[in-house]
C-alpha cells in the first residue's frame, strides 16, 4: 500500500501538470493523471534527483490523491502567538475569487495561512462543521466528525478577532458589524473537491462564535443503493417515488441524512420528462435538472409562499426542505390532492409520530390519509473501525441493552491510527419506513394512536420478515458488527425509552405493543 508523504513537487506544478509525488524513496513513486504529457516526467525526475516509477491515475483517483498529498496538517504550528492584524481586510472582498483554491495561494499571511488550514484538515477528517468558540483564556477550535464534536485545537484568544475578520471577509459580511449574527457562504475548491461553506456568525460574551459547515457537492451525486436502506425499505422507497401523487416524508433530527436521502430520490426521478422543483432553506447542493428555490422570510419568501408559487409553474415534482407549520402542510396536501408528488421532512421521533404530528398541526386526518404515500425515520450511527474492532461475548447488561442472548458476540471500539482512536470510521444509516397501505390509510382516517399504526406497520409474518423498526434495525447492525452497542444506544435511546419506558435496544416486537382492539380497527375501520 503507497503510503502518502509530505509533497516536494509544487502543488501549481502538479495540479497544472498532472503529475504528483505519492512515495519518496530510492525510487519514488508518482502518479501521472490519464491525458498528461508524459514529457513532464523528464522535469519530474530533474527535480526530485531520483528514479522514478509511474504509476496512471484516472482523473477522479488524481483529483483524490492531490488532495490527500497536499490538504497537509498545517495546525501543529498554529498557536497565534505572532499574528498581527493585516491591513486593509475591507479591500480583499473585491479581490476574492468566485471559488478560492485553498491549496493554491501565494499569500504567507499567517491568519490565511491558519483558517485555510483548519479547513483543509477538517475536509481530509470528513468534518461536516467547524466550531470557533472564543472564551476568555482561549479560541476553542472544535470540528464534528461523524456526528460527535471533538476539540481540535486550543489557540490564543487574542487571534479572535482576526480569524473572525478573515472567514467575514470570505464570505464577504460585514467585517464591521459585531452586535448581529449574519449569515454567508464560502464557495471554495480543495485539490479536487468543490465544496461550499456555509458561516453563521453569533455575537457572544468573549467575542463572535463562528460556525462553518462544510458542504461537499459530491455528496449530492448519493444515489439511492449508496444509502444504506435494508432492501424491504429500497423497494418501499422505489415504489413510492413511482407513484404519480402523493406524499413522501422523511423525519428525524438536524444532521440525520434527511436531505441526502429526499436529494437521492430527486436525482431518480430527475429523467429531463419531468418538471421538478424544490423550496428549501437553504439550497445544500446544486442538481442539474432541478429547479431549486431558496426561502427568505426577511421579504415574505417562506415555505408556504414558495410552495404556492411553484405550484403555478406547472411542476411534475416538488420538494419542501421542512414543514413547520400549517399553511405549509395544508398546502404540500392540497398540492398533492391535485395531482403532485410532494417530498419533504418532518421533525419527529419516529415514523407513527409524522402523523400525529401533521394532526396536531390541523390538517384533517381524512386528508392525511388520502395522500401520504411513505414515511422514512432515519438516524445515522458510527461505523466500527474495521482494523481494530474487537469481538467480546455480551455480558447480562450488554444482552439486556442490546436485546441478544448473553454470550452471544458483539464488536467494540478499540481505537487505531486509522480511525484517530476513536474506533470508528464513518456512518451507516438506520431507516424506519412505514409504507401506507390500506390498513395503516384506516387507521390514519380513524385518527388512531401511534402505537396502533406502528403495530399494523411493523407485524411480523416470520423471522426476518416484514419491515424493521429503528431500534431492530440497529441491533441488526450490532450482529452484524456494523456498529457498537453504545453507539446503537445512544442514538435509538430516546424511541426505546418513549416506546418501553427503560433504555436500551431490548424491544418487543411493534405488534405486540398494541393491543388486540387497536389491530382490529386497522381491519375494520
Amino acid at each position: 500500500m503507497i503510503t502518502l508523504i509530505n509533497p516536494t513537487l509544487p502543488y501549481g506544478f502538479a495540479k497544472r501538470h498532472g503529475v504528483i509525488l505519492l512515495e519518496a524513496g530510492e525510487i519514488a513513486v508518482v502518479g501521472l493523471r490519464e491525458g498528461a504529457d508524459p514529457s513532464v516526467l523528464i522535469e519530474t525526475r530533474r527535480a526530485l534527483g531520483r528514479p522514478l516509477r509511474v504509476e496512471p491515475l484516472d482523473q477522479a483517483g488524481f483529483d483524490r490523491r492531490l488532495s490527500q498529498v497536499y490538504a497537509g496538517d498545517h495546525l501543529s504550528a498554529a498557536d497565534g502567538d505572532d499574528l498581527e492584524m493585516p491591513s486593509g481586510l475591507e479591500s480583499l472582498i473585491d479581490d476574492i475569487p468566485a471559488a478560492a483554491d485553498l491549496l493554491d495561494t501565494a499569500d504567507d499571511a499567517p491568519v490565511i495561512r491558519l483558517i485555510n488550514g483548519i479547513i483543509a484538515e477538517a475536509v481530509r477528517s470528513g468534518a461536516s462543521d467547524i466550531h470557533l468558540e472564543p472564551f476568555e483564556t482561549a479560541l476553542t477550535v472544535r470540528m464534528r466528525i461523524d456526528g460527535v464534536l471533538r476539540e481540535t485545537l486550543s489557540l490564543n484568544p487574542r487571534i479572535t478577532p482576526l480569524l473572525v475578520s478573515r472567514i467575514k471577509v470570505m464570505a464577504r459580511l460585514d467585517i464591521a458589524e459585531k452586535r448581529v449574527p449574519q449569515d454567508g457562504r464560502i464557495p471554495l475548491a480543495l485539490g479536487g473537491k468543490t465544496l461550499d461553506v456555509r458561516v453563521s456568525t453569533l455575537p457572544s460574551r468573549a467575542g463572535e462564535r463562528v460556525v462553518l459547515r462544510i458542504l461537499d457537492r459530491d455528496q449530492a451525486g448519493l444515489t439511492l443503493d449508496r444509502l444504506g436502506m435494508a432492501p424491504d425499505a429500497l423497494e418501499a422507497f422505489r415504489a413510492a417515488l413511482r407513484e404519480p401523487n402523493g406524499i413522501i416524508l422523511v423525519t428525524g433530527p438536524t444532521g440525520s441524512g434527511k436531505t441526502t436521502s429526499l436529494y437521492a430520490g430527486l436525482s431518480l426521478l430527475n429523467d429531463a420528462t419531468r418538471n421538478i422543483l424544490t423550496v428549501e432553506d437553504p439550497v445544500e447542493y446544486a442538481i442539474d435538472g432541478v429547479g431549486q428555490t431558496q426561502v427568505n422570510p426577511r421579504v415574505g419568501m417562506t415555505f408556504a409562499a414558495g410552495l404556492r408559487a411553484i405550484l403555478r409553474q406547472d411542476p411534475d415534482v416538488v420538494m419542501v426542505g421542512e414543514i413547520r407549520d400549517v399553511e405549509t402542510a395544508r398546502i404540500a396536501v392540497q398540492a398533492a390532492l391535485t395531482g403532485h408528488l410532494v417530498l419533504s421532512t418532518v421533525h419527529t421521533n419516529d415514523a407513527a409520530g409524522a402523523v400525529t404530528r401533521l394532526r396536531d398541526m390541523g390538517v384533517e386526518p381524512f386528508l392525511l390519509a388520502s395522500t401520504l404515500r411513505l414515511i422514512v425515520a432515519q438516524r445515522l450511527v458510527r461505523r466500527l473501525c474495521g482494523d481494530c474492532r474487537r469481538p467480546e461475548a455480551a455480558d447480562k447488561a450488554t444482552a439486556r441493552l442490546a436485546g441478544v442472548r448473553v454470550g452471544q458476540t458483539v464488536w467494540r471500539p478499540q481505537g487505531c491510527g486509522g480511525c484517530n482512536q476513536t474506533g470508528y470510521v464513518g456512518r451507516v444509516g438506520l431507516y424506519e419506513v412505514i409504507r401506507v397501505d390500506d390498513r395503516v390509510r384506516r387507521l390514519i382516517a380513524a385518527e388512531a394512536g401511534e402505537e396502533a399504526i406502528n403495530a399494523v406497520a411493523f407485524a411480523r409474518v416470520g423471522p426476518g420478515a416484514g419491515a424493521e423498526t429503528l431500534t431492530q434495525r440497529a441491533r441488526a447492525l450490532v450482529l452484524e458488527g456494523v456498529t457498537s452497542v453504545e453507539e446503537a444506544v445512544r442514538v435509538t435511546r430516546q424511541e426505546t425509552v418513549e416506546a418501553h419506558d427503560e433504555p436500551g435496544l431490548a424491544v418487543v416486537p411493534a405488534a405486540a405493543a398494541a393491543t388486540p382492539a387497536a389491530v382490529a380497527a386497522g381491519d375494520a375501520a
